[in-house]
C-alpha cells in the first residue's frame, strides 16, 4: 500500500505560531516514520490563499492579494524548511491545477444534481459596488451596545448574530452605510449524503480519533444542512458556469481540493501520474492531519465532494486531529507582541531540533497544552540534555577514551539479552503508537529507551569493571544507534549527528533498529548533542514576546568559590556506618588522613571504594552524622540514571589542590 500524508493547508495571510505549526510537524513525523520502514510515502501541504481574510489583509497592506500571497508563501516555506520539515511538495492553491481541478470536480457534482441555486439577502456596499463578508461589515452590536462590534459577532461581549443585525452599520472599506441586496448563490446538498457519510465513518471509526469520530457523527445527526459554496468576490477559483463567472468559490470549498491540486503539480514536476495516488484507493492509504477546528471539512464536507463526483477519489482513511496549544495559558497575538511565532523561533538562537522535540513531547494529542518558557527549559535540560545527550557522550566518550575508539561484536550472557529483549518491546510499543498516530506517546516510548541505556551503563560499571567494559560499550553503542533510528522522525538533524558520531555508513531503517546495527567500528572525539538553556535566556524571552516574569536564583560571587578548600583525596579505607544503612565511612588521604562520612552506599560498594581518587571539600565545619564525626564532602554528581563520584582524569598527588 502506497501513503498519502497531507497536513491543514495552513492560511497564507500572517506568520505561523507554534500552534500553526502542530499539524505540520505531526504529518512530518509520520511520513518520515513510513519512509523509514520502506513504504511509498507522499507528503503534500502548501498554502492556502484564496478568500476574503487574503483580501482583507491586502487592502490593509496597500498590496493585491497575489503580493500578499508571494510575500507569506516565502514566509511559511521558509519556516518550515528551516524545521526541516520533509515535505515531498509544498505548494499554493492559487496555482493554475487548483482552478482547474476545482471546476472539474464542481462541474462533476453539478451534472450529477448535488448543486442547486438558492437567492440570499447579504449587506452590499453601494459606494464599494460589492457585497460585503462579515468582516467588511462594523456597527453596534444588537446585545451590548458596543459601538466596534464588527462580523457576526461581538468580540466584547461573545454575542454571535446576523451582520444584517448590527445597529448603524458601516462598511469598514469606506465608511458608508451598506444596504441589504438580494443575490444568488450556489448550494452543496449535504443532505444527499447523510447516509453514505455514516456509513464511510463507521467503517473508519476504530482507527480514527474519538475527537474525530463524536465531532463528525454529532455533526451529521444533527441534521446537515445545504452549504453555501460561493461568494461575492474576486479573489479566488472563478464558478465556471455561463452568468456566474463574477463569484468564486468559497475558500473551504477548494482549500481541501489543494491536496489534489498540489500532488498535480508535483507529479507534473516528477513525471508521474496523480492519479495512482488519488484514483487508486485500493492501494493508497490516505492519513490526514490537522487541528480540531478543522474536523468538519475532512470528515464530512470534503468526502462527500469527492463523492459526488463519482469518481473513484481515493477517501480519508485515518485522521489525526491534534487539540490546541496556549501561550503561558493565553492566546497567540503577533499584533500585541505576544506569543511565539515561527520568526522568532528561528531567531531565538535554539537549534530546530530542541523546538521539534518540545512541539512533539508537549503535543496536544488528547487534550489542550500550554507552551510555557521555563518547560521548554526544564524539557530541554533534563530530557535532552540530561538523558539523551548524557547517555550518548557517555558511552561514546568511554570507548574513546579507554577503547581507543574500537567498537566491536561481543558474546552476549543472558543478561544482556534479557536487556535487549526489553528494549525490543519498547521499539514493538513505539511502532505501534506511531502507526495509531500517538506521536507523543510514541516518543515518550524512545525516550523510555534512553533512560534504559543509562541505566544499563551505570550498573555494569565500565570505569571499574576492566573484564566486561567492552561489552557493555558494545550493547550501549547499539542502544545509540537504535535510538538514532527510533529518533529521526522527530529530531532528524541529531538522529545524523549521533550515526555520523558511530561511524556508520549503511542507511537507517526502521527494522534496523530490531537488530544490532553496531558490529564494528572505529569513533572519534563524540561532541555533545545539547547544550543546556540558561535562566538568563529564559528572563530574556519573556522579555521579548511576553509572559510572566519569574524570580530567578542570583548566581553564587566568584569570591564564595574561593573560599573552598578542594583538594584531590585517595580513599584508603572505607566501610559500611555502623548505625546507618545508606552510609558509608571512609578514610580518605589528603596529605594526611581525614574521615568522611558520605550517603553513597545505594551506588557504591565500600570494598570498591578503596584506592579510588575523589575530591574533597576539605575546610567545612566538621558534623556527626549518626555517631560519627565527618571532616568533609566528597563531590558527586547526579542524574537520572544515579550517582557518580568526581574523580581526577589523570594521575594528582593525594592533597593537591583542584582550582
Amino acid at each position: 500500500m502506497r501513503v498519502l500524508v497531507t497536513s491543514a493547508l495552513p492560511y497564507v495571510n500572517n506568520i505561523p505560531h507554534l500552534g500553526n505549526l502542530i499539524p505540520v510537524l505531526s504529518a512530518d513525523v509520520f511520513a518520515r516514520f513510513k519512509r523509514l520502514k520502506g513504504e511509498e510515502t507522499l507528503y503534500i501541504c502548501g498554502t492556502d490563499e484564496h478568500g476574503t481574510a487574503t483580501e482583507t489583509v491586502a487592502m490593509r497592506e496597500g498590496m493585491t492579494p497575489q503580493e500578499v500571497c508571494d510575500k507569506y508563501y516565502k514566509i511559511h516555506k521558509e519556516s518550515y524548511e528551516w524545521l526541516n520539515i520533509s515535505f515531498d511538495h509544498f505548494g499554493r492553491t492559487s496555482r493554475p491545477y487548483q482552478h482547474k481541478i476545482t471546476q472539474h470536480i464542481f462541474l462533476k457534482l453539478y451534472e450529477n444534481g448535488y448543486i442547486f441555486e438558492r437567492e440570499l439577502e447579504q449587506t452590499y456596499c453601494p459606494s464599494c459596488e460589492r457585497f460585503l463578508a462579515d468582516r467588511y461589515i462594523e456597527g453596534e452590536c444588537p446585545h451590548c451596545g458596543y459601538e466596534h462590534a464588527r462580523g457576526d459577532q461581538c468580540e466584547n461581549c461573545g454575542k454571535v448574530y446576523d451582520s444584517k443585525d448590527l445597529i448603524n452599520a458601516k462598511c469598514s472599506i469606506c465608511g458608508e452605510r451598506p444596504i441589504i441586496k438580494k443575490t444568488q448563490h450556489l448550494f452543496l446538498d449535504l443532505p444527499q449524503f447523510e447516509e453514505c457519510l455514516l456509513d464511510f465513518i463507521e467503517e473508519r471509526k476504530s482507527v480514527w480519533s474519538n475527537n474525530a469520530v463524536n465531532f463528525s457523527i454529532a455533526w451529521i445527526k444533527e441534521g446537515l444542512e445545504p452549504r453555501c459554496i460561493t461568494r461575492d468576490l474576486e479573489w479566488g477559483v472563478h464558478v465556471p458556469l455561463p452568468g456566474w463567472e463574477h463569484k468564486v468559490f468559497y475558500v473551504w470549498f477548494d482549500a481541501c481540493i489543494g491536496y489534489i491540486s498540489i500532488t498535480q503539480e508535483y507529479c507534473h514536476e516528477t513525471h508521474t501520474d496523480w492519479e495512482e495516488w488519488w484514483k487508486d484507493p485500493d492501494n493508497v492509504l490516505l492519513y490526514q492531519f490537522m487541528g480540531k477546528d478543522n474536523i468538519p471539512f475532512h470528515t464530512v464536507i470534503f468526502p462527500a465532494t469527492l463523492m459526488g463526483t463519482r469518481e473513484r477519489y481515493t477517501l480519508l482513511n485515518q485522521i489525526s486531529v491534534n487539540e490546541y496549544i496556549t501561550y503561558e495559558g493565553g492566546a497567540f497575538s503577533k499584533s500585541r507582541g505576544i506569543g511565539v511565532f515561527c520568526d522568532d523561533v528561528m531567531s531565538s538562537g535554539l537549534p530546530p531540533d530542541v523546538w521539534r522535540y518540545y512541539l512533539y513531547i508537549n503535543r496536544p494529542e488528547k487534550q489542550d497544552s500550554d507552551f510555557y518558557w521555563e518547560d521548554l527549559q526544564e524539557k530541554t535540560n533534563t530530557e535532552l540534555v540530561g538523558n539523551l545527550g548524557n547517555f550518548v557522550y557517555r558511552t561514546l566518550s568511554f570507548a574513546h577514551r579507554y577503547l581507543d575508539g574500537h567498537i566491536a561484536e561481543q558474546e552476549l550472557n543472558e543478561q544482556d539479552r534479557i536487556f535487549l529483549q526489553d528494549i525490543a518491546q519498547q521499539i514493538d510499543s513505539a511502532e505501534q503508537a506511531l502507526e495509531a498516530c500517538e506521536l507523543k506517546t510514541a516518543l515518550k516510548t524512545i525516550m523510555v529507551i534512553c533512560r534504559m541505556g543509562n541505566q544499563y551503563f551505570q550498573e555494569h560499571e565500565p570505569w571499574k569493571q576492566k573484564d566486561t567494559r567492552e561489552k557493555t560499550v558494545y550493547v550501549c553503542a547499539n542502544v545509540v544507534a537504535k535510538l538514532a533510528i527510533l529518533l529521526e522522525p522527530y529530531i532528524p538533524q541529531t538522529s545524523q549527528t549521533m550515526w555520523n558520531q558511530l561511524n556508520l555508513s549503511q542507511p537507517r531503517v526502521w527494522n534496523l533498529a530490531r537488530t544490532l546495527p553496531v558490529s564494528h567500528t572505529t569513533i572519534e572525539a563524540p561532541e555533545l548533542l545539547f547544550t543546556p538553556i540558561e535562566d538568563e535566556f529564559i528572563l530574556k524571552m519573556k522579555a521579548k514576546y511576553g509572559g510572566k516574569t519569574v524570580e530567578l536564583k542570583q548566581p553564587i560571587p566568584y569570591e564564595h568559590f574561593e573560599k573552598l578548600d578542594l583538594r584531590v583525596g585517595e580513599i584508603v579505607k572505607a566501610e559500611s556506618h555502623p548505625n546507618a544503612d545508606k552510609l558509608v565511612v571512609l578514610t580518605v588521604n589528603i596529605g594526611q588522613p581525614v574521615t568522611v562520612v558520605a550517603g553513597i552506599k545505594q551506588w557504591y560498594d565500600p570494598s570498591d571504594l578503596v584506592g579510588k581518587k575523589v575530591v574533597l571539600l576539605a575546610n567545612l565545619e566538621p558534623i556527626t552524622l549518626r555517631g560519627v564525626k565527618s571532616n568533609g564532602m566528597i563531590l558527586a554528581a547526579q542524574d537520572s540514571s544515579g550517582v557518580s563520584l568526581l574523580s581526577p582524569d589523570k594521575p594528582v598527588a593525594p592533597g593537591s589542590k583542584v582550582l
